[in-house]
């Protein structure tokens, strides 16, 4: 009998390698991100856990023995969701475990840019001491949430600790907690002008793709900031910083950039009214944890008797 096989690109704790080999006893879990420990087993792997853009050749070659791909990412816009999709391979992301880090940062940004920490620190480098203008506040202001998930409803969460108006965008216009007022995407411009703060949460999508421009931006306050921790091609970069060039908006934080790293070329680098992280508004010490132990060994287990993992399961027409 041919022993099944289950890789993890990623290098996890051994406590949660045994935890997995516990409920596959009788499979062969091979773990570990350096690419020659698993490039000979992974075309017989029925399960994957992690992606790269290395597997593709591996994991739709038509001797591919893949049924799940478990991402150890939220997004999955940078996979090939047709050919999984066509080759009926069940794909599940990290959704959900980004909510304590990236709603972190969204109010680390918001809160650098209204009490001026940026600044601060700039004028620390260069031993100045100024006002700098100093006046703003977040209690009370309004924040608008452009995709309620659970990281949208971690930041609404935190949102009403600080008595803000919390307004929403989801598909559904459902209501959700800590959400004071829901909308639809087609009615993102009734929106815009009443937000003090702007936070985009999406994933990239067809639909998503460069939905935030010039029309977008001109809709806002003049005194509004502009928070993007989704994806960078959601905004159309260079209408962003026209608006902040001509104080159409007040400022922006930024994680995600249509490319990245961020040229070194960009004038987002020098603008004093932004602050620039790389990418790193999901990192967390607890990432690995979070994943194994909510996503993948309850789904691993949902799969043994279903055969289909529930928890984050992608809808291939949606792309996320």
């Amino acid at each position: 009998m041919i022993m099944k096989k289950m890789v993890i690109t990623r290098n996890i704790d051994q406590n949660h390698i045994a935890q997995i080999k516990e409920i596959i006893p009788d499979w062969e879990v091979i773990a570990g991100k350096d690419k020659n420990i698993w490039k000979d087993h992974v075309m017989d792997a029925e399960i994957i856990a992690g992606w790269s853009k290395g597997l593709a050749e591996y994991c739709l070659h038509p001797q591919s023995k893949l049924k799940w791909l478990q991402s150890w990412s939220a997004g999955v816009d940078s996979m090939p969701l047709e050919a999984l999709n066509s080759r009926n391979i069940f794909l599940t992301s990290a959704n959900g475990v980004h909510a304590y880090p990236i709603s972190e940062t969204i109010f680390g940004l918001m809160l650098g840019l209204t009490r001026k920490i940026h600044t601060y620190v700039r004028n620390q480098q260069k031993k100045t001491w100024h006002h700098a203008h100093m006046g703003q506040e977040i209690h009370g202001k309004t924040v608008g949430i452009i995709g309620v998930g659970t990281i949208g409803q971690e930041t609404a969460k935190i949102a009403k600790a600080f008595g803000m108006e919390v307004l929403g965008v989801r598909h559904s216009g459902l209501a959700v907690q800590n959400v004071d007022e829901m909308f639809t995407p087609d009615q993102l411009d009734q929106l815009l002008p009443k937000c003090d703060y702007v936070v985009v949460t999406l994933p990239l999508t067809k639909e998503t793709c460069r939905w935030f421009g010039a029309e977008q931006f001109k809709q806002m306050k003049e005194s509004a900031f502009f928070i993007n921790i989704g994806r960078g091609e959601i905004v159309v970069e260079t209408d962003l910083i026209q608006a902040l060039t001509e104080g159409t908006i007040a400022g922006a934080g930024l994680d995600v950039f249509e490319t990245e790293p961020l040229s070194k070329e960009s004038p987002l680098w020098e603008m004093e009214n932004v602050i620039v992280t790389p990418h790193t508004s999901g990192s967390t010490e607890q990432y690995n944890q979070r994943v194994v132990e909510n996503i993948l060994i309850p789904n691993l287990k949902a799969y043994l008797s279903s055969k289909v993992p529930p928890i984050n399961l992608v809808d291939f027409s949606k792309g996320y």
